[in-house]
């Protein structure tokens, strides 16, 4: 069939095919070897034209193992021949501890492909492909495998899937059938009732300055340092002892001298100061208190009356009493841990900030002062709400820990499901959780509990927005550049690259692509996705629904695989239109 090489270029070479013998078989994509006594290099059949076959050089096959890539070219006088059905493994893998089964690859009579797990998930991975190519049958078919797999049992595993609408409930909600110690979380924000689902429970006291920007869509660096300074106060109010009453009475005491020396009308001031004790107060200052003057008493709210020249009749009695609660000690003092506060809590200590700080008298900042207090009020008595309150107290790395062991049972999939919320919420909500894992992560010895993160609809999420800028990082790029070192593995799931983080896709390791048809998609991952070739690019172009191209370190060389239908399958299927409209 092959008679000889006649031209070797530097990824590529001709074969002269034997005159006057009738092909009988498809070698389109045949993997040949050319032999050299002290080499063998392995090729791909590209295109047939005129008697001449062109190939592509894939890497060399040395001491039984293929290593890609060619430093060395074959001689025009190497020896040609086909690869064995025993050598096929080189290309597709093998069968062994520690491999995970991918599906059949039809260009070599539809062998089983294995890929590596340790360079398939210890990798970031991106998984792109049109809507109804295969994505999410594909996601939920390798995961299914991860755990059918023979002799291996994945029971450390910590799957997070972050899911746009709930597809990989019927996917995994049978995960304890396949072993009883596998066990599948269901977290929602859905109003749907599923068997054994969750409502999300995000306690509000975990986020800092940065996750409270995302979830309250702030703009400016002005509106950071209000967050800041808002946490602080919450954090402190939070406190219950006899100290945390001092530094409370401090803080009081000092908000209202400061307002006291400002240049505002009397009733200004005492509107103010009535607000301060309407939000925050104890048994020393409250409207209530009594004061005790020389042979009386008074209120402390009567203490605000105004006279006749426009001055607190009790101006002296209410700054003596006022300024016995100020303790420079309190100055320089934080709290020093987070403690157990509602949303309602932080808005009161937003409006003691507010007041306070004198923020609403300050027309640089009046406006990001009006947008967060508006913000976190809509927050707080809206139907979201309830995603940020907890029961009980616990501390970041109890949450997350809570995450994956519950109840004596270690969950392997955790699937958050963010149905029934806007885009702009459910990104704020994958961003926190994300951040914690990695800063949890990165607090372990190196690698010693990975997460594994999926993330459904990446083009909503891992975006390239204003997050660096403004926050001085994006977590997705932070993750992708660094958390493969601490064991926080990304998989992004999407059928708009395009959308994602340049970052992000310049880190992934792995790529399996189903059809994609979108010229700008296309465009996007040939300039992005290292040693991608227009080889590479065509064929993905001629893809069928459920297969998909795989290439990267997990993969010896780029293969089209077929992918099996998953058992039980993701929700994520076309409407039976006939059905539904015939019923």
């Amino acid at each position: 069939m092959f008679e000889r090489i006649s031209y070797v270029g530097e990824q590529d070479a001709t074969i002269e095919l034997k005159k006057d013998q009738l092909l009988t078989e498809d070698i389109m994509s045949m993997p040949l070897v050319l032999e050299d006594s002290d080499k063998s290099i392995l090729a791909e059949v590209k295109s047939i034209h005129e008697g001449q076959a062109s190939v592509k050089l894939l890497g060399e096959i040395t001491d039984g193992k293929f290593v890609s890539g060619v430093l060395r070219k074959p001689s025009l006088a190497s020896r040609i021949r086909t690869l064995s059905l025993e050598e096929l493994y080189l290309i597709v893998g093998e069968n062994k501890y520690g491999y995970l089964h991918m599906g059949v690859s039809p260009f070599y009579n539809n062998t089983n492909v294995y890929a590596p797990m340790n360079q398939l998930f210890s990798n970031h991975l991106a998984i792109f492909g049109n809507s109804g190519g295969g994505k999410s049958c594909g996601v939920s078919r390798f995961l299914q495998n991860v755990f059918q797999t023979p002799n291996f049992i994945p029971y450390k595993s910590n799957i997070l899937i972050f899911d746009a609408s709930g597809e990989y409930y019927t996917a995994f909600s049978n995960l304890n059938t396949i072993n009883p110690n596998y066990h599948y979380r269901f977290i929602t924000t859905s109003s749907l009732d599923r068997p054994n689902s969750e409502k999300l429970s995000l306690p509000i006291w975990l986020l800092d300055a940065y996750d409270l920007s995302l979830l309250l869509d702030v703009h400016t660096h002005t509106a950071i340092s209000i967050l800041e300074k808002t946490l602080k106060l919450a954090r402190i109010f939070a406190l219950d002892d006899a100290a945390g009453t001092g530094y409370k009475n401090h803080l009081i005491a000092s908000a209202i001298m400061n307002i006291l020396y400002t240049n505002q009308p009397s009733a200004s001031k005492r509107d103010e100061i009535f607000s301060i004790l309407n939000t925050c107060r104890t048994d020393e200052f409250s409207r209530e208190t009594e004061i005790k003057g020389v042979g009386y008493t008074r209120k402390l709210q009567d203490c605000f009356l105004i006279d006749s020249n426009g001055q607190f009749a009790e101006r002296v009695l209410l700054t003596e009493y006022i300024a016995n609660f100020i303790d420079t000690k309190y100055e320089s003092k934080e709290a020093d841990d987070i403690h157990f506060y509602t949303l309602e809590d932080l808005e009161k200590a937003l409006n003691f900030a507010l007041i306070s700080e004198g923020w609403l008298r300050n027309e640089n900042v009046y406006a990001d002062s009006i947008t967060l207090k508006v913000k976190l009020h809509e927050l707080v008595i809206g139907e979201t709400s309830k995603f940020f309150n907890a029961d009980s107290f616990v501390t970041k790395d109890q949450f997350l820990s809570s995450l994956v062991v519950s109840n004596n049972q270690k969950y392997q999939i955790i699937n958050f499901d963010l149905e029934d919320i806007d885009d702009r919420l459910a990104s704020a909500i994958v961003k926190i959780i994300s951040k914690m894992v990695f800063e949890f992560s990165k607090k372990l010895e190196r690698g010693s509990f990975p997460f594994n993160l999926f993330i459904e609809e990446a083009h909503r999420y891992v975006k390239k927005d204003n997050d660096e800028e403004l926050l001085g990082y994006n977590i997705f790029d932070r993750i992708a550049k660094e958390g493969r070192k601490f064991g926080v593995i990304l998989s992004l799931i999407s059928q708009r690259p395009v959308d994602i983080s340049e970052t992000v896709i310049s880190q992934c390791s792995n790529f399996i692509i189903f059809k994609m048809s979108h010229p700008r998609d296309i465009e996007y991952i040939t300039k992005m996705i290292p040693n991608i070739t227009e080889d590479i690019i065509e064929k993905q172009k001629g893809l069928q629904v459920g297969t998909c191209l795989a290439f990267g370190s997990a993969f010896k060389v780029p293969l089209i695989i077929r992918v099996s239908l998953p058992d039980p399958l993701p929700l994520s299927g076309n409407t039976d239109v006939v059905s539904k409209w015939t019923k």
